[in-house]
């Protein structure tokens, strides 16, 4: 089984597949560390600013590990917001049965009433070096956008409005 576990940023999608590590021993790929090394190691002429263009370049990667790890029988978490919202198309009917996509969605209500709390467990998972971009301004309009397409692509999503709550996933 490929659990793909996206969402804006700050919705716990790394805590979430770190917790599914340790309670379940699966492993998972951390997009963002694909994103690192390639960028870090002059593969891309990217940066870690060039969202859109970052999913059009790590994805087909990523359908590659997928596949890979389906052909293997291998369980694999793959986290990360590089995923695109039509990214059944890029994958043959064959492995698309191994695959659950679940969102990570904050509601306006939740961000609004709990951001400090979201700003408090930034770095419960990895240490993020510059926080400041990240306020409540951008994730309100962040997680409107995850919402909003994933209702247009009729995706699965977990939407966290009153508690903070990530056992759906485990």
């Amino acid at each position: 089984m490929i659990l793909l576990l996206t969402g804006a940023s700050h919705t716990g999608k790394t805590t979430a597949a770190q917790t599914i590590l340790e309670k379940q021993h699966i492993n998972y790929l951390s997009i963002d560390h694909l994103k690192m090394g390639l960028i870090r190691s002059s593969q891309t002429k990217l940066t870690v600013k060039d969202d859109k263009e970052l999913t059009d370049y790590l994805w087909p990667i990523v359908v590659e590990i997928i596949k890979t790890a389906i052909e293997n029988q291998q369980n694999l978490v793959v986290e990360g917001c590089y995923i695109p919202f039509d990214w059944q198309k890029d994958l043959e009917v064959e492995y698309l049965s191994h695959i659950r996509y679940t969102c990570l969605i904050f509601s306006e209500n939740y961000i609004k009433e709990h951001f400090s709390t979201i700003k408090a467990f930034a770095n419960i998972t990895e240490k993020r070096i510059d926080d400041s971009w990240a306020t409540e301004e951008l994730l309100l309009q962040d997680n409107a956008y995850y919402l909003e397409n994933c209702e247009k692509y009729n995706l699965n999503y977990i939407l966290i409005d009153q508690e903070y709550d990530i056992n759906p996933l485990i």
